[in-house]
């Protein structure tokens, strides 16, 4: 057993009261492998622990295995400090959102991620830059650890795993698909998690369709850059998720690009590449993520001067 492990298995059983969160507008990833967790320390210590979020949950999540267990913090006494918090794919501090206050007080901090942080929050620091989900790392401790588990456990980890690989198609090596065929030999029906994933309410779909018909694409149209004002995000569902896989799927597109203009003065953008790195834009923009994969909440309140920056940083990609 590795000593992160046993380290983090200490802290379980010696604390009274524990913290789980992940990052503001938590994805399937984010979501998933905290509630996955909450059940695993159910199981093998008989505690509970309290599961919050800030910001919003996307609607195609709303019927994953215990989501009932996930709060919006505000809704939550976070008055006393907790003996042990753990933070889940959180990238950087400026994803965390209203939970830091309680993560800030806890009397030990564990993180768990897979994003490239040099500014590590955790005292104990179980994270892996290589992996392609959140869920893989929390896979690799319930293995380590020995711990016992339940479909509403495998169910989550395998709703991790393909909402934060875009089904496979982000997967940056053959870990994510090894794990996900241990889930299905141990009874997981990944059939049923696409479906019961698709969910999405009607506006939503035909916001995505409207953000899709109306991009725009550059460079030879290598790259698309596509829109959505204040009035279309209302009705996004979560990242935009299935914008950024349709207009992934045009012939010759190698990067995407969604504007988002979240609220005033915040715009966030979504960047996807089938083949070169974008997470190197995403720092510039003041962001991260991984190479495939990123995104940054730019603080500006003209969309079109986001969009001309954005435009720029792919200049001679």
């Amino acid at each position: 057993m590795k000593n992160e492990t046993k380290l983090f298995i200490e802290k379980i059983e010696s604390a009274n009261s524990i913290l789980l969160t992940a990052h503001k507008n938590p994805d399937g990833d984010a979501l998933c492998t905290m509630l996955a967790l909450y059940q695993l320390i159910v199981l093998n210590y008989e505690k509970e622990a309290v599961c919050i979020y800030d910001g919003n949950v996307p609607e195609a999540l709303r019927y994953v295995p215990l989501r009932g267990r996930a709060h919006f913090f505000a809704h939550v006494d976070l008055t006393q400090p907790f003996d042990l918090a753990v933070l889940l794919d959180y990238g950087t501090t400026n994803n965390i959102g209203g939970t830091r206050n309680a993560l800030d007080a806890a009397k030990f901090l564990v993180e768990i991620d897979h994003h490239k942080n040099d500014n590590k929050l955790g005292a104990l620091c179980i994270d892996d830059d290589t992996a392609s989900a959140t869920a893989c790392l929390v896979y690799d401790l319930m293995i380590d650890a020995g711990w016992k588990y339940d479909d509403k456990v495998l169910n989550l980890l395998a709703l991790g795993i393909l909402t934060d690989t875009g089904n496979f198609k982000y997967a940056r090596d053959g870990r994510p698909l090894r794990i996900m065929g241990n889930l299905v030999d141990g009874g997981v029906e990944t059939n049923r998690l696409l479906e019961l994933l698709n969910n999405k309410p009607r506006k939503t779909i035909q916001t995505e369709a409207r953000v899709v018909a109306d991009a725009e694409f550059l460079y030879k149209n290598r790259l698309a850059i596509a829109v959505v004002d204040s009035t279309a995000y209302k009705n996004l569902d979560g990242r935009g998720e299935n914008a950024l896989s349709l207009l992934g799927q045009v012939k010759g597109v190698e990067y995407i690009v969604l504007l988002k203009e979240q609220k005033e003065n915040q715009i966030g953008v979504s960047l996807r590449s089938k083949f070169l790195p974008v997470n190197k834009i995403a720092e510039q923009l003041g962001g991260g993520g991984h190479m495939y994969a990123a995104g940054a909440v730019v603080h500006d309140d003209n969309l079109e001067n986001v969009k001309n920056r954005v435009i720029e940083l792919f200049k001679g990609v």
